[in-house]
């Protein structure tokens, strides 16, 4: 059989001939349109087969009822040098507009979204660049949500900065965004300041391992000798050092009365190779950390300016908050004698160093709790809560929801009827990473979280037992910030009676289950 011939058979069968070129399937990227609604360019037919790569399916395509729910929405793709956004065509000509990323091209952008009437705005989080867009178009008054981008992840298909801007829109025409947490913006401000404090803190832990780093150098061994280096015998003696003593004797007689060693012990650790590179890069490390220290306190004393200006905004809401009774004239009695109020028991548990009284005092104000009496959380981490969450428990539904939020449950992945997996979710939140921390405290001390904490490790393991103490430290918090009520201080052994209580119920329970009784054995004195 000919070539000419083949080539014409293969026509006939519908197959194209050879050189003849082949048409370009396209993939619809957008929901149902609506009175001529995100219309995209006229494109290639689509065939009939919605199968993709290697044969599987790309899903079907939305249904044509769905509601609408945001009509005068826009969606803008996020970018590094530019923003795309797309409006529905009735609302504008064109519908997609290209804006850069500068100050005078934001405020044209606002312009435009509202000639075009638009209220409602949605963008994906990319990176730190949505932070500009989202404060320019939140102090315009648009309704502007903040999407997470695995929600705002297109189909399979082409990918451009054109079809994702619409992609967005369309999505959130249809209501199908879920807007990411963001606080007010007074909260943003200190959040801000707070995670720039703890770069600082960071930064003056890498300058004290130099320090100890120089001091192995020259064989002096004042931070074995000493439980921190960073106290007050360990700065006197590092700057000592710096400045030219070397004299081991007058050095270890600088250590307070309160260190351990003798002063022999301190004095042979003191003793070593002062080489001069080393003492160059011990000098430089204790100028560092001396510097960090001073910024550190600037961010706390501006950290303690916006805690007064929540703690006005939070009293003043109070005020409003409760309702007004119209005065009665009574008559002048004479005052009646009070009872002391009981004091609330002491945090188990060793003080803080560093800890500002009227930065805790303005965190109980905004609050309305004082939340440091929960073991495990001291001003910095309430302060780091406060800063990542608010104070306005309203934004989630429960203390279930919140702790979902925080990545503190487990995360239930169920195909086929079967449990594939029940671990948490890995969020970085660092509201989390703080309730984390203030677990592993709580497990060294005498309090019923902390009986919960060794029971959980003993079953479970450390990890496990962190987490599950986490959650129920933030369901705590939720219940103590959302009623306005002080934390009860419990002993350990009223919790662990309760807690056999409850095992002899379950025992009991189990075994009338199974046609048992459980009789109690009384022990001879």
């Amino acid at each position: 059989m000919s070539k000419k011939k083949i080539e014409q058979a293969k026509k006939k069968n519908g197959k194209p001939a050879k050189g003849e070129a082949l048409g370009k399937a396209t993939h619809r990227t957008s929901a149902p349109r609506e009175d001529g609604a995100w219309i995209e360019p006229a494109r290639a037919p689509k065939r009939e087969s919605r199968k993709g790569r290697g044969g599987r399916s790309r899903g079907p395509e939305p249904s044509a009822d769905w509601q609408i729910r945001h009509p005068e929405a826009a969606g803008i793709d996020i970018g590094s040098r530019e923003h795309w956004v797309a409006v529905r065509e009735d609302r504008g000509q064109p519908g997609v507009r290209r804006f850069g990323t500068c100050t005078p091209d934001l405020e044209e952008m606002v312009q435009w979204l509202r000639e075009c009437q638009v209220e409602d705005v949605a963008m994906e989080s990319t990176g730190m660049y949505w932070l500009p867009v989202y404060e320019k178009l939140e102090e315009a008054g648009f309704r502007v949500i903040l999407a997470d981008a695995r929600q705002t992840k297109n189909t399979a298909g082409r990918k451009s900065d054109l079809l994702d801007c619409q992609w967005i829109g369309q999505l959130h025409t249809y209501g199908l965004l879920r807007a990411a947490f963001r606080p007010s913006d007074e909260i943003c401000r200190l959040r801000t300041i707070q995670r720039h404090r703890k770069v600082q803190v960071e930064s003056a832990a890498r300058s004290v391992q130099h320090m100890q780093k120089a001091l192995d150098g020259m064989n002096l061994h004042v931070h074995h000798a000493l439980s921190d280096l960073t106290g007050q015998s360990g700065m006197a003696m590092i700057e000592a050092i710096v400045a030219g003593e070397r004299d081991a004797q007058k050095l270890a007689a600088m250590a307070n009365w309160r260190v351990k060693k003798t002063p022999e012990q301190l004095a042979a650790a003191l003793t070593g190779n002062y080489r001069e590179e080393e003492l160059f890069v011990l000098g430089q490390a204790l100028a560092s950390y001396q510097h960090f220290q001073q910024q550190i306190a600037v961010c706390e004393k501006k950290c303690l300016e916006q805690l007064e200006v929540l703690a006005k905004q939070a009293s003043a809401a109070s005020v409003e908050d409760t309702p007004s009774t119209p005065e009665v004239a009574t008559e002048p009695t004479e005052p009646q004698p009070t009872e002391p109020q009981p004091q609330a028991a002491k945090k188990p548990g060793r003080s803080r160093r560093g800890e500002n009284p009227q930065m805790a005092l303005a965190l109980q104000r905004i609050f309305g709790v004082d939340l440091t009496t929960i073991p495990g959380l001291g001003v910095m981490a309430v302060l780091t809560l406060l800063s990542e969450i608010g104070a306005d428990m309203s934004r989630w539904r429960h203390a279930k929801a919140f702790a979902s939020w925080l990545g503190l449950c487990p995360n239930h992945r169920i195909s086929g009827g079967r449990l594939l997996s029940a671990s948490s979710r890995k969020v970085v939140n660092r509201a989390a990473t703080a309730l984390r921390l203030a677990a592993m405290v709580i497990g060294k001390t005498d309090t019923p979280l902390g009986c919960f904490y060794r029971r959980k490790a003993a079953q479970f393991g450390a990890p496990k037992a962190i987490t599950a103490t986490a959650h129920k430290l933030a369901c705590l918090i939720y219940h103590l910030v959302s009623t306005k009520q002080a934390y009860r201080v419990t002993d350990a052994s009223s919790y662990q009676k309760h807690y056999d209580e409850q095992r002899l119920r379950a025992f009991r329970k189990r075994a009338q289950a199974l046609g048992y009784q459980l009789v109690e054995i009384n022990h001879a004195a």
